[in-house]
């Protein structure tokens, strides 16, 4: 079957429409209840209006004509899927006995402050970021740390200075690798800082790195564990195919734990939990995505490019509102600070002026006050309706 091409040689066509309203999608059937009324055109949710790669969607038609649906062991056919896209794109080789799989990356957190820290313990986080990460040390029952990033003409970077101070009463550190929602890739240099503190100090690394794929030239994703035996000894490293291949509704994270009393001590809390057991189409589709998706990635990725872009040069023409291009992810961190409004008006702006659902920067912390995240993971008619919105409704205001 051919789901999504259509484009030149049968390359998948991204601006190709599809109708997600009806199928219990949160992003698009949700409007009413998140932002109170049903005309806004949802670019929030960080999952994409695409059609998984076609090898997947076979993988999973494939699967569900067999007909049975029962207890499912994870194949090795997966797990070596799984080492080989390691391999080629990060040079780092993975071992089997490393990973550990979870219902996704937010589970995994959880699990991880369960298994690292005890209640009352200092769990650091870096704001502005993805704000479940606020919620699972707060309703852990430990001590929330902000380091936050310090930013200078719109590009963001690590308080390493901090982070030093931080560490020395911390057990537990939650690193947003590529960082969501200002969408820097890390250096290896930062990392490596990073790493030598958290060593130092005794902190575990907890390595969100779901948007790993998404990255883009100029950049390269430099995996925290593969930092050399210090980082293998503190880092459980979250990764996922749900952002690289649209696939968040399968519910499939792989964690990889080099260290082996790491990994015993996160699996005893997996078994606790009985969360190691995985959704059957998960499996399947994660195995045909990372063994044949790869090309469909590269043609994502070069569209998402040609999507910032347009993104840059429609903001031109839009006052007080600017951007720097992110480095990773497909997530545009817009600052509004220009607009002069408070979070409140800004938001009310953006959905009833704009009518636009974005998501509020303040949301994701201190640093994000003034700002939006916005969703370019859509066709690129959606977008130019967006930016002609957005930019109606700033010069309606200037009158």
């Amino acid at each position: 079957m051919n789901y999504c091409t259509g484009g030149r040689g049968g390359e998948p066509d991204f601006d190709l429409p599809v109708d997600r309203r009806g199928t219990s999608s949160y992003k698009w059937d949700f409007r009413d209840r998140v932002f109170g009324r049903e005309d806004v055109l949802p670019l929030w949710v960080a999952d994409m209006d695409f059609r998984a790669p076609p090898p997947v969607l076979d993988s999973i038609m494939n699967r569900a004509s067999h007909g049975v649906f029962g207890y499912t062991a994870k194949p090795d056919s997966l797990y070596g899927a799984v080492g080989e896209w390691f391999s080629q794109r990060y040079g780092w080789p993975v071992e089997r006995e490393w990973i550990r799989s979870t219902p996704g990356v937010v589970p995994a957190l959880d699990l991880a402050i369960e298994a690292f820290t005890e209640p009352g313990d200092g769990v650091i986080i870096q704001p502005p970021v993805y704000y479940p990460f606020r919620d699972s040390v707060r309703r852990s029952g430990r001590r929330l740390v902000s380091n936050r990033l310090l930013e200078s003409d719109g590009r963001w970077s690590l308080d390493l200075e901090g982070l030093e101070r931080d560490c020395r009463d911390s057990s537990l550190l939650v690193l947003c690798s590529p960082h969501n929602p200002v969408g820097r890739v890390w250096s290896r240099e930062e990392l490596e800082a990073m790493v030598e503190m958290c060593a130092d100090s005794g902190v575990t690394v907890f390595s969100d790195e779901i948007h790993a794929d998404i990255v883009f030239p100029g950049a390269a994703h430099v995996p925290t564990a593969s930092l050399g035996s210090r980082a293998e000894a503190i880092t459980v490293a979250a990764y996922a195919p749900s952002k690289t291949f649209n696939l968040a509704g399968l519910q499939m994270s792989l964690n990889v734990i080099p260290d082996p009393e790491l990994r015993e001590a996160f699996s005893r809390v997996v078994d606790r939990f009985h969360m190691g057991m995985s959704n059957v189409f998960g499996i399947v589709a994660t195995e045909a995505a990372y063994a044949r998706g790869g090309e469909w990635l590269d043609a994502l990725l070069s569209y998402l490019e040609g999507s910032f872009r347009l993104l840059e040069e429609r903001l031109e023409s839009v006052p007080g509102v600017t951007m720097t291009r992110p480095e990773g992810t497909f997530l545009a961190w817009l600052d509004c600070r220009g607009l002069g409004m408070d979070d409140d008006s800004l938001e009310r702006f953006f959905i009833e002026e704009a009518r636009l659902g974005l998501n509020r920067g303040s949301t994701f912390g201190p640093g994000g006050e003034g700002h939006m995240r916005m969703n370019l993971a859509c066709p690129r008619n959606t977008l130019r309706e967006a930016l002609d919105r957005l930019e109606e409704a700033v010069r309606g205001r200037q009158g």
